[in-house]
């Protein structure tokens, strides 16, 4: 259904997918990963784990696996083990730092498709559409001013129109990017209308920490969805949400989402250089 960045899940799993259930404990999933981390190692391994989850997942909420797109964010860790996932069969992975990325595709296959989520700065659009020709998608558009700079440098650089989302700020949080939701109708309809390089492709939102207010945050991102493909005049399966992180991503499932960003279930803590 999902067309705008292909996912592929044509890898092989080891072992007899466990039935649905929306009771399997945390303490069951760890020790699925740690036993799939022997046999492949630890990324491979813990990738696999959270690919079972998301089927179970997606089967529990009545959806197909197909729907829904695994964005390996790999923030703060190294090209082995983003080699790691990619060799398990994964190709979409996900960026917060522009250097960061700038410095790890040349260093990995051409066939990965980049989403970069971070905050993205005028002045980094340049040599992030120009140092990673794979870039397929920009999730996190917050503003007119973002999105008319990847317009134009899109155009400037002669690539393929650029796929992106519209960032919305669902829990209000200052220390959060992101449109407020009574502002991401008018954003994402300058992106369809105004920027001939983009495509728009649908709305992201992080969560708050507070696991207990993720539910409303979703809610508000599937309500922002309803409104902005009524004024944009399409179906809402036409405009993706993505939503859902490490400790969350199978409710942002059972709640509509089609784009999860899951990093350090999969890769392990992020490690931050010590200043």
């Amino acid at each position: 259904m999902y067309a705008n960045v292909e996912s592929r899940w044509n890898l092989p799993i080891h072992g007899t997918r466990t039935q649905p259930s929306q009771h399997i404990s945390h303490k069951a999933h760890k020790m699925e990963a740690a036993t799939s981390a022997a046999v492949d190692g630890a990324a491979a391994g813990a990738f696999r784990s959270v690919v079972r989850r998301i089927h179970q997942a997606a089967e529990s909420a009545g959806r197909g696996p197909h729907q829904i797109r695994l964005v390996a964010v790999s923030k703060t860790k190294p090209v082995s083990l983003v080699r790691q996932v990619y060799d398990a069969g994964h190709r979409c992975f996900g960026e917060n730092y522009v250097q960061e990325l700038i410095d790890k595709a040349p260093q990995l296959p051409e066939d990965i498709e980049w989403h970069f989520i971070g905050n993205l700065q005028s002045n980094k659009v340049k040599p992030l559409l120009a140092g990673v020709p794979n870039l397929a998608m920009v999730e996190s558009v917050d503003d007119e001013k973002i999105a008319n700079r990847l317009d134009r440098m899109v155009e400037s650089l002669g690539r393929k129109p650029l796929k992106v989302f519209v960032q919305v700020n669902t829990s209000g949080e200052e220390s959060k990017n992101g449109v407020e939701p009574s502002e991401c109708m008018e954003l994402a309809k300058h992106v369809s209308e105004r920027c001939l390089n983009l495509e728009f492709c649908g709305l992201m939102t992080i969560g708050m920490l507070d696991y207990s207010s993720t539910p409303e945050n979703f809610k508000t991102l599937a309500n922002c969805r309803s409104e902005v493909c009524k004024a944009l005049g399409i179906e809402e399966e036409q405009c993706e949400l993505s939503m859902g992180m490490s400790n969350d991503f199978e409710q942002a499932i059972e709640m509509g989402s089609t784009n999860v960003r899951v990093g350090s279930v999969i890769f392990g803590a992020r490690e931050y250089a010590k200043k």
